[in-house]
């Protein structure tokens, strides 16, 4: 039985986050709103939006992670989830507290820092195109 239970896999950037077999069902988010994946469920990749990731093993029960934004790809019974961070814990009332405090907020620092990079990037170029026609 256990070949037919999900395996997830939760990336991050430089580290495996967490490996876990036996997963029996899974809720995600996107921009579009929640779904679920059952192990038998076609193949699909989503866009994950910042906020929790739920999912079930026969073992451990209902088991959170606050996840940033990332992609989910599912391929048979193997989910591999990418994102930039995440958090694991139990009272699913802070890991929601701690998705806006800190994802939310380092997406508009990153927001911050893309606008001062176009400007930049804009001004290089005008620099560089009147140096050109000089």
């Amino acid at each position: 039985m256990e070949t037919a239970l999900i395996r997830l896999k939760v990336l991050l950037p430089f580290q495996v986050f967490a490996e876990v077999t036996g997963v029996t069902r899974m809720v995600a988010e996107t921009r579009e709103g929640s779904f679920g994946l059952l192990p038998h469920r076609l193949d699909c990749v989503a866009a994950l939006a910042p906020g929790i990731l739920t999912y079930a093993t026969v073992v451990d029960g209902d088991v959170y992670l606050a996840v940033d934004q990332g992609i989910l790809i599912k391929t048979g019974t193997q989910v591999l989830v990418s994102v930039r961070n995440a958090i694991s814990g139990k009272d699913l009332s802070q890991l929601r507290a701690a998705v806006e405090r800190e994802f939310l907020n380092i997406s508009e620092r990153e927001q911050n820092i893309r606008s001062v990079l176009a400007k930049l990037e804009s001004g290089f170029v005008r620099r560089f195109s009147s140096f050109q026609h000089e």
